[in-house]
């Protein structure tokens, strides 16, 4: 009897090892058939980039009795349009992010970048530079992206740019000159590269908007003369 109950033991053991080698071998197979019919299935998507791309300011008139200099400090964003992907509305309160289209290079730096073109070429001031924290200037203009969207409510789709800024004197620390705009436009094609299209379009009037009424006297003022 006591030979009898051992092998019985024995043999159920045996029998719940195979049980148990048998699932292991099922679950492995079956992670792998899975595995094989998602990559056969489906195809790995990549995201696409974008950057805006503004015609290049003409060259600066000639200087006459310019004298300021201005350094023009990185512009302030909202953080959700730092995250890289382009940005759309839905509604006023809403924000949604494209997930495979996104922007090649950060829009404050852009930004950043065709102000400096833009307040150089304009011919205003004897120098202008990226903002480094040096005294060796008298004007800081330091500005902030506020808006840089595709708008899809209120009919039709269109994008939306605002901004701001404001110059600084750097010995007395007075704001010589402010201002802000918004600027929209319509969406003709309505994908995403007509959408980043009307982007650059809107950007550009914006950024014009934003600088034409700079303040004349800043370059040719009081201060200027009397620092050089």
């Amino acid at each position: 009897m006591r030979l009898s109950k051992g092998t019985g033991v024995l043999k159920c053991f045996a029998a719940r090892r195979r049980m148990s080698i048998t699932r292991i071998v099922t679950i492995v197979f079956s992670l792998a058939a899975l595995v094989i019919l998602t990559s056969c299935g489906g195809r790995m998507r990549y995201p696409n980039y974008y950057t805006l791309n503004l015609p290049a300011p003409p060259d600066p008139p000639p200087a006459e009795n310019v004298h300021a200099t201005v350094a023009i400090r990185e512009f302030r964003a909202p953080a959700y349009l730092k995250q890289g992907a382009i940005v759309y509305k839905p509604s006023p309160e809403q924000i949604g992010f494209y997930a495979y289209q996104r922007w090649a290079i950060n829009p404050s730096e852009f930004v950043t970048n065709s102000v400096i073109e833009r307040v150089s070429a304009s011919g205003n001031f004897a120098r202008v530079k990226p903002y480094d924290g040096r005294p060796d200037i008298e004007y800081v203009l330091s500005g902030r992206l506020e808006k840089l969207e595709e708008i899809d409510y209120a009919g039709g789709v269109k994008v939306e740019v605002a901004l701001s800024a404001q110059m600084t004197n750097l010995a007395t620390g007075a704001t010589v000159w402010t201002n802000a705009v918004s600027e929209v436009g319509d969406v003709n094609k309505r994908d995403i590269a007509g959408v980043v299209s009307e982007m650059n379009r809107t950007m550009e009037r914006a950024i014009s908007k934003l600088l034409s009424p700079m303040p004349a006297d800043v370059a040719t003022g009081p201060t200027a003369a009397k620092r050089n």
